[in-house]
Order: structure tokens, then C-alpha cells, then sequence
């Protein structure tokens, strides 16, 4: 049985969100503030991370941020307001894997932890290394590396990567990646993907703006050239 955290100020929020993820079988913890939180991501190394953005003492940013440089690869599903596109960019630069804004519907919310919980059992990654340019993907460890320096990645960048690979040169439909990395029953959109990429070309092209490797392939989706 999965245990989930709840990192949430607005005791509400807190009761609802325990009530349908209890109900559908999940185990559930809950923080109110991002010291507390944090403090029991490590502790009791729940299975996903449910986690507000605006909090009292540590702000889900920084726990996020923190959580990532203890090594800990807990799928972090962050909570933002509605019309954050920037917070929501720098959530997924720190290593959320992915967001919900609010006000949202519950049971988009499960079915997202439910994605969360498939793709770190599971997923679409087979290989445990790939290539891009100078940089080697360790997909076992999430980790981008070149020479000595290294840089993390989150679950679903790897992901993204790996169903990219299997394919070289061939450029993957948007709906197929939504589809295979992020599932069925999930809810994202296609600013969901163009925000992984867009992180991906900072990490791993020498001119973000002008990339060679990871391409964008207008009127279909996206292709990753050996």
C-alpha cells in the first residue's frame, strides 16, 4: 500500500485530499508547514509527495530543492495558483515532477499521483544509459553527466528522453508522449511537455535557444537527432 505525504497549510484542503487518496487505498501523512514536511520526506521515505507551494517556514520550492540535494527521488506532484507559470517552471527546474493548479478536481489529482506512482514502478525507460551530445543519461540514477560534471534529472524528463531514443531522428507525436510517459488516465497538457523540454535544453544543449539534439518538430511533436 503507497504512502503518500501531504505537504498542505489549509487543514481543509488537508482533510479532503486524506479522504479520497484513503479511500482509494493509499496511505496518507500530512504536514502543515515545509520544515515538518521535509523532515518527514526523509523520515518516512513515503512512495510520493504531494506538496504546496505557499507554505509557512520552508516554501514547497525550497523543500522540493532540498529534497533533490539529500538524493532523495520521491515523485513530487506541486500545488499552484492559478496563473504561477513561472512558479510552475522553476517547481519543474528544481525537480517537482509534475503540478496541479488550483482549484482543482480530486480525482484529476489521484489519477496524477496514480501516473506518479506507475512511472516510478514502472514507465516507459529501458535502457540504463542513453546518449545526448557530450552528455550521458544515467537512468538508473537520474543523473545527466558530462566528464565531472553532473546534473539531476527528474522522473519524467528521463522518461522523456528514453521514449525519444527508441525512436532517433523520428519525430514522436505530442500525444503519444503524453500517452507513454505521463499515462491515459492522466490530465496534462501540451505546456506540460513544452515545459520539460524546455528544461531539458538547459541542461543538456550548449545554446538552450538553438538546440542541436533535442528539436522541435512544429504541427507533431518532438525528436531527439543522434
Amino acid at each position: 500500500m503507497a504512502l503518500i505525504l501531504v505537504i498542505e497549510d489549509e487543514p481543509d484542503l488537508v482533510l479532503g485530499l486524506r479522504r479520497n487518496l484513503e479511500a482509494e487505498g493509499f496511505r496518507v501523512l500530512h504536514a502543515l508547514d515545509g520544515a515538518h514536511g521535509l523532515e518527514l520526506a526523509i523520515k518516512e521515505t513515503p512512495d510520493c509527495v504531494i506538496l504546496d507551494w505557499m507554505l509557512p517556514k520552508l516554501d514547497g520550492l525550497e523543500v522540493c530543492r532540498r529534497l533533490r540535494a539529500a538524493g532523495r527521488r520521491v515523485p513530487v506532484l506541486m500545488l499552484t495558483a492559478r496563473g504561477q507559470e513561472v512558479v510552475k517552471v522553476v517547481g519543474l527546474e528544481v525537480g517537482a515532477d509534475d503540478y496541479v493548479v488550483k482549484p482543482f478536481g480530486v480525482r484529476e489529482l489521484v489519477a496524477r499521483v496514480k501516473a506518479l506512482l506507475r512511472r516510478a514502478t514502472g514507465g516507459v525507460v529501458r535502457a540504463e544509459k542513453l546518449q545526448v551530445g557530450a552528455w550521458e543519461i544515467d537512468c538508473a540514477r537520474f543523473e545527466a553527466r558530462r566528464g565531472a560534471e553532473s546534473r539531476s534529472l527528474s522522473r519524467y524528463e528521463v522518461e522523456l528522453l528514453a521514449l525519444l531514443a527508441r525512436r532517433p531522428g523520428e519525430a514522436v507525436g505530442r500525444q503519444e508522449i503524453l500517452n507513454q510517459v505521463w499515462g491515459m488516465d492522466a490530465s496534462p497538457t501540451d505546456r506540460t511537455i513544452d515545459n520539460y523540454v524546455v528544461k531539458l535544453r538547459r541542461t543538456l544543449e550548449e545554446d538552450p535557444k538553438r538546440p542541436r539534439y533535442l528539436l522541435t518538430v512544429h504541427g507533431i511533436g518532438y525528436k531527439l537527432v543522434p
